[in-house]
C-alpha cells in the first residue's frame, strides 16, 4: 500500500482531526461510516493504490469520534458536528476543493457538505449512503439494530468486533475479514464512547437533493443491512445529474466486498 502521511489539525471545540493522505493531483476525500473501530485507513484500504496510480491525491480523514481524532464524550454527535469539524480540518490541510467520497455516514457529511458548501465539492461519489431518511428508520434495519446492541461493555472483545465487521459483508464476502484489520478496528473501538453511536443525531437530507448540481455516483449492495438499496431510487428521482450501479450479492461495503469493480468504474468518473 502507499505510504501514507499524517497530519492533525486542532478545529472549533478544541478537537482534533487527524487526516492521512497518499499521491499527488486532484483531491479526493474518502469520508468513512459509523461503527465500532472505523478509520479512514481501515475502510478504505483496498482503494488507496488504485487512485494514487490513477494520478489523484487520496485524502483519508478520521471523523470525529472515530480513528485517531478526538472522541468526546457527553455530546450529541450530530450530522452538522461531522461536517463542520471534517470541512474545517480539510480547509485547515490546504484542500479548496475536491471530489468527496463517502460510505454510509460518511455519504450523509458527503452530501451535508455539498449543501453547506457547494463550491468545495467537486463530485460526488456516494455508496450505500446514508441521512436520506429519518434515523428511526435506520435504526430498525437488523445490521445497525446489531451494532447498537454489541458496541462498547466490558464484554466487548475481538470476537465481538469480527462478527460486527461480518454483519457489513455479504457471507460471500466473509473471507475478506483478516485478523489484521479485526485488530485494527478493536484498537479503536477500545477508545470509543457509546455516545458515538447511541447519540448520533441525523436528519433526512432527501428532500434537499434536488439542490446538488454537482456529478452523483451511487453505489449500492443489493444485501445492504444497514441502508436499504431502495433508497438509491431517491437520488435517480431528484438529483438532476446522477448515475446509480446496484451490486448482487454484496452489503454494506461495496468499496471492499467489489474492490477491484468499484475501484475501476469511480476512476473512470472522475475522469
Amino acid at each position: 500500500m502507499a505510504r501514507l502521511k499524517t497530519a492533525r489539525h486542532r478545529v472549533s471545540g478544541g478537537h482534533e482531526i487527524q487526516i492521512q493522505e497518499a499521491g499527488e493531483g486532484p483531491a479526493v476525500v474518502f469520508i468513512h461510516g459509523s461503527g465500532p473501530g472505523a478509520s479512514g485507513a481501515s475502510n478504505f484500504r483496498g482503494n488507496i493504490d488504485a487512485f494514487v496510480a490513477a494520478g489523484f491525491r487520496v485524502i483519508l480523514p478520521d471523523l470525529i469520534g472515530y480513528g485517531a481524532s478526538s472522541k468526546p464524550e457527553g455530546i450529541d454527535y450530530t450530522l452538522q458536528l461531522f461536517t463542520d469539524t471534517l470541512h474545517e480540518a480539510l480547509v485547515a490541510h490546504g484542500i479548496e476543493r475536491a471530489v468527496l467520497v463517502g460510505n454510509s455516514l460518511g455519504g450523509g457529511i458527503a452530501l451535508q457538505m455539498t449543501l453547506d458548501h457547494p463550491a468545495f465539492a467537486e463530485k460526488l461519489v456516494l455508496m450505500a449512503p446514508g441521512c436520506v431518511a429519518e434515523r428511526e428508520a435506520y435504526f430498525v434495519m437488523p445490521g445497525i439494530a446489531k451494532m447498537v446492541s454489541n458496541f462498547g461493555g466490558p464484554d466487548f472483545n475481538l470476537d465481538e468486533q469480527r462478527r460486527l465487521i461480518g454483519n457489513l459483508l455479504h457471507a460471500e464476502a466473509h473471507h475478506l475479514i483478516t485478523e489484521e484489520l479485526v485488530a485494527e478496528r478493536f484498537e479503536v473501538a477500545r477508545t470509543q464512547p457509546k455516545d458515538v453511536i447511541v447519540r448520533m443525531r441525523t436528519p433526512d437530507l432527501s428532500p434537499h437533493l434536488g439542490k446538488i448540481a454537482q456529478p452523483v455516483f451511487v453505489l449500492w449492495g443489493l444485501n445492504d443491512e444497514f441502508c436499504p438499496e431502495s433508497h438509491a431510487r431517491l437520488f435517480l428521482e431528484r438529483c438532476p445529474n446522477v448515475r446509480a450501479i446496484t451490486f448482487a450479492h454484496t452489503g454494506h461495503w461495496v468499496q471492499v466486498e467489489r474492490a477491484a469493480e468499484f475501484n475501476r468504474y469511480v476512476v473512470e468518473f472522475l475522469r
